[in-house]
């Protein structure tokens, strides 16, 4: 493949910011009436069921409703309940099983014990008519529309979308609500960002390390998958504050950085550890809002609510992958060893 814009990635990708729209104009009463049934119940714990990049839309969902809506919230593993026969305590407790597909039987087995022990469950589900949704108390489709490429794109942002209309209906946030109603024309504004530069500054490197935190943890977990599974690049994602734990030792100019960062309180210590690595000798890639500091690469995101400017990144990115996939003679569309479903035990 020589053209990037012939490969399905990209033409699927490209679709989001309609996805998007459509998402909100259908799922408009059954988002009203979840929001509903979650205040009603007043789930004291979130248990989060997924994988892959359904669950990195997870971490995103995670920081969404433990700082608007002040619940906990954990990763449920699958495996306790699939392979390890454990039924966890989970009575009064919300599941919400994140997946594209909805028939991972790892996915299905988890939701089932907790369901049997007391919890309420619920699908962000791209198929709805999936054992997943059969399943679950409340389903919540995606809206995304049938996906072809392996790598997944509209329809993780369509997670990413939903997760903020659920909680924005939880929380009967207007704001939250008010800015969601424009992500559509953003979106649209974030494909044609020239991100060219990423992909001269990647590709020719071995690996780098994809930083994020609070609601760009997420997408920093997910733009390292893309970048292994259709560009061949060993990628790890860590926080702006877990990197300083050991793996910023192997930052230099071997190892460059691809840094995810939003104008919200963790800006500064972002900014710190942008300020270290340059002073290790790493190139740095900055996505933001505003022009990043003198020495790094600026890739623009367009401005807007922090929470939702880390889905116009993703969005950004996914065109950017998409042609370093093809630079590095790559076919996006079919990565090596992967299927489009994914069933795991």
């Amino acid at each position: 493949m020589v053209d990037p814009s012939h490969s399905r990635m990209f033409a699927e990708a490209g679709e989001a910011s309609k996805v998007v729209a459509r998402q909100l104009a259908l799922n408009r009463d059954v988002m009203a009436s979840a929001g509903q049934m979650l205040r009603d119940r007043a789930p004291h714990t979130v248990l989060t069921c997924a994988r892959g990049s359904s669950d990195h839309a997870a971490t995103y969902l995670k920081h969404l409703v433990e700082t608007r809506v002040g619940v906990m919230v954990a990763s449920l593993s699958p495996s306790i309940a699939s392979i390890y026969r454990s039924s966890p305590m989970a009575r009064g407790m919300l599941a919400i099983g994140l997946s594209q597909s909805g028939k991972s039987p790892d996915l299905l087995a988890a939701m089932a014990a907790v369901s049997a022990s007391g919890a309420g469950t619920l699908a962000l589900v791209n198929a709805a008519d999936s054992p997943l949704a059969d399943a679950v108390d409340v389903v919540v489709p995606l809206q995304a529309g049938r996906e072809t490429s392996v790598a997944a794109t509209k329809s993780f942002i369509a997670l990413l979308t939903a997760s903020v209309s659920l909680v924005a209906e939880w929380a009967d946030d207007d704001a939250l609500r008010d800015a969601l109603a424009g992500l559509p024309e953003l979106l649209a504004e974030a494909w044609e960002c020239d991100w060219a530069a990423l992909v001269g500054e990647l590709a020719d490197t071995r690996g780098l390390y994809v930083i994020g935190r609070g609601p760009s943890l997420g997408i920093a977990q997910e733009a390292a998958l893309k970048l292994k599974e259709t560009c061949g690049l060993h990628a790890e994602a860590f926080s702006a504050a877990e990197v300083r734990h050991g793996p910023l030792a192997l930052v230099g100019p071997d190892l460059p950085l691809l840094v995810f960062r939003q104008a919200d309180g963790s800006a500064d210590g972002t900014d710190r550890l942008i300020e270290d690595a340059l002073a290790q000798g790493a190139r740095v890639v900055v996505a933001s809002d505003r022009p990043s500091a003198a020495g790094t690469t600026w890739l623009k995101v367009p401005a807007t609510d922090p929470v939702l400017a880390s889905i116009l990144a993703v969005q950004a990115f996914y065109r950017a992958a998409s042609a370093l996939s093809v630079r590095r003679g790559f076919d996006p569309d079919q990565p090596p060893y992967l299927h489009k479903v994914t069933e795991t035990v």
